[in-house]
């Protein structure tokens, strides 16, 4: 499994630094799909009516767009736009411009020498607070053709301004498809997270509290960094901050992570040193959350760039961790590596293309990639999850495994064995059953330790379960008594079903040798008989009464079954 995880990653590393990246960032305002040449109106010719442009008089005021300059203005200015091929056919051609949500646009055409405002067909939310004003067009561009935009800028800055021209058919396909999308990665997301906070409800263990919150604010991410988030009841209330949503969500998730996989590398065991750092990660994640106010005072920029390098910085140091976790046999940390590394590749990659090309051009990564990547990431670390919780079962019942058996020979010890006696009593005494008792009792075993060793002795304990175990049933139970002394539990079991096992068992004992002391050593056993239905007892009293049967054994010459008989008056 090694050398496949070192190859995947390499894989993954490979494919980042192969990701296709244009050769310089992408500028603010873009044309695609239909060829459209866009002009800027000199802003000093100020906000002229709609029928003056058209008029013609000012078609020498137009230049070739200054991006850096629109960006500047904060009063609304014209662009023109000349498509420069046919558009492709279809029922409703339309304009689409994704834009920031604070711009105010209107849209119009020619038509027979007429301004045609352009009516609003749809709205469709877009990545980072974008939004896609979809305009319906009276006919199918053609060369040559000219339509003018007014752009009212609401508020200070804007992040960017896309046009292209497609059908209405096609743009509502196409957005449905992303919806859903987007719908399916945050239902599959918010699902696991609300199914691991049923069971940390049921178990306590405030991994599954980590993971509930880690993915629930993943799934808030991928839902309000897409927009689709600010269309749906409820989480419609995050449009009033915007940003802020997908950022302090970020964030948070950050610190999230931080303290899940402190936990799931068992960190606070192995490193204390490295879970303390985790610590206060998580606590800088926090911190970052409540920078993002600084915008309102011209800091945004330094608090995202700090907020890169800490976000690159910890997903690193992370997949370090992770690794070495993973290397010292935790394989819960290695499904958690897997997964983060999926995540953080496509997380990585998206904030890549999303830098350097508009998000038209990374519509793969941010639609299909990034979300499919989280639930995926998901699906991994919940079998991570599931891998460990499964080991701590595992130690659980191997403890008391160790806790409720004897050492040396397997069986029961005492405590374990009276404890099953009486459950058995209370069992068979409420279904109006019998329950029988043997006590086995080797003979001669302290002559063997004595002339042969302890090792000698132990070997002749541990020689004579396999016998006794054959002649058991599934529901009968063995344990050790102390020393040599062994008790059988016959379940429904009376007098005349517990004699004969008895005498097999005492037989298959008596074939026994146990070889490597010298000569084979043969061992022999007296064994006991209690029963319920010829006592009239329970519990440690039929213990007592087989015990005693025992001794009437040894004293009729060992090697032999002895029946308790009821006491005499």
């Amino acid at each position: 499994m090694r050398e496949w995880l070192a190859t995947w990653l390499l894989a993954l590393g490979a494919c980042l630094l192969a990701l296709p990246c244009p050769a310089s960032a992408a500028a603010s305002i873009v044309a695609s799909g239909t060829s459209l040449k866009v002009d800027l109106l000199d802003p000093a010719t100020g906000d002229v009516g709609i029928d003056t442009l058209t008029g013609g008089s000012l078609d020498t005021r137009f230049k070739p767009l200054d991006v850096a300059a629109a960006r500047k203005l904060d009063s609304a200015f014209w662009l023109r736009l000349r498509a420069e091929e046919n558009s492709t056919p279809g029922a409703v051609p339309t304009l689409n411009i994704s834009k920031s949500r604070h711009l105010q646009i209107q849209a119009y055409t020619l038509d027979n020498g007429r301004t045609v405002p352009l009516r609003t067909a749809t709205h469709l939310p877009g990545f980072r607070g974008m939004h896609q004003l979809v305009f319906a067009l009276p006919e199918r561009l053609t060369e040559g053709q000219l339509l003018f935009v007014r752009i009212d800028p609401q508020g200070q800055g804007w992040d960017g301004l896309m046009f292209s021209v497609s059908t209405l058919e096609q743009t509502l396909a196409t957005g449905a498809e992303h919806a859903r999308m987007i719908a399916i990665a945050f239902g599959a997301l918010m699902a696991m997270a609300f199914s691991s906070l049923l069971i940390w409800l049921v178990l306590s263990d405030r991994l599954l509290l980590f993971y509930a919150t880690l993915f629930s604010l993943q799934a808030l991410y991928v839902a309000y960094l897409s927009g689709q988030g600010f269309e749906w009841p409820v989480l419609e209330l995050g449009a009033s901050v915007m940003s802020y949503t997908w950022n302090v969500t970020a964030a948070l998730s950050g610190a999230a992570a931080c303290l899940f996989v402190r936990e799931i590398a068992e960190l606070r065991l192995y490193s204390p040193k490295v879970y303390s750092i985790f610590g206060w990660m998580a606590g800088t994640f926090v911190v970052l959350a409540f920078a993002n106010l600084a915008q309102h005072i011209g800091l945004g920029g330094v608090v995202a760039a700090i907020g890169n390098l800490v976000f690159l910085g910890s997903a690193i140091f992370t997949l370090v961790v992770a690794f070495l976790a993973w290397q010292r046999n935790n394989r819960a940390a290695g499904w958690f590596l897997i997964a983060w590394g999926l995540l953080e590749g496509f997380t990585i990659a998206t904030a890549i293309r999303l830098l350097l090309t508009d998000p038209e051009g990374a519509e793969g990564l941010l639609y299909y990639g990034l979300p499919l990547s989280m639930v995926a990431a998901a699906v991994l670390i919940a079998l991570g999850v599931a891998d460990r919780l499964r080991d701590q079962r595992l130690a659980l019942s191997d403890a008391e495994k160790r806790a409720q058996t004897d050492p040396l020979t397997g069986v029961l010890n005492r405590r374990s064995l009276v404890e099953r006696l009486e459950a058995a009593c209370l069992r068979a005494r409420a279904r109006g059953l019998p329950i029988a008792l043997l006590f086995i009792d080797l003979d001669h075993f302290k002559e063997i330790n004595d002339t042969r060793g302890h090792q000698a002795g132990d070997a002749c304990l541990r020689a004579i379960i396999d016998p006794i175990h054959a002649e058991l049933r599934q529901s009968d139970v063995i344990g050790r008594y102390g020393g040599e002394e062994f008790v059988v539990i016959l379940s429904s079991a009376d007098i005349s079903a517990a004699g004969p096992i008895a005498e097999r068992i005492r037989h298959r004992v008596a074939d026994v040798r146990v070889e490597g002391f010298g000569e084979p050593i043969r061992v022999t056993c007296s064994i006991g008989v209690a029963t319920s239905d010829t006592l009239g007892v329970w519990g440690e009293h039929l213990i007592a009464r087989a015990d005693e049967a025992v001794y009437d054994a040894k004293r009729s010459g060992r090697n032999r079954v002895q029946i308790a008989g009821a006491l005499t008056a």
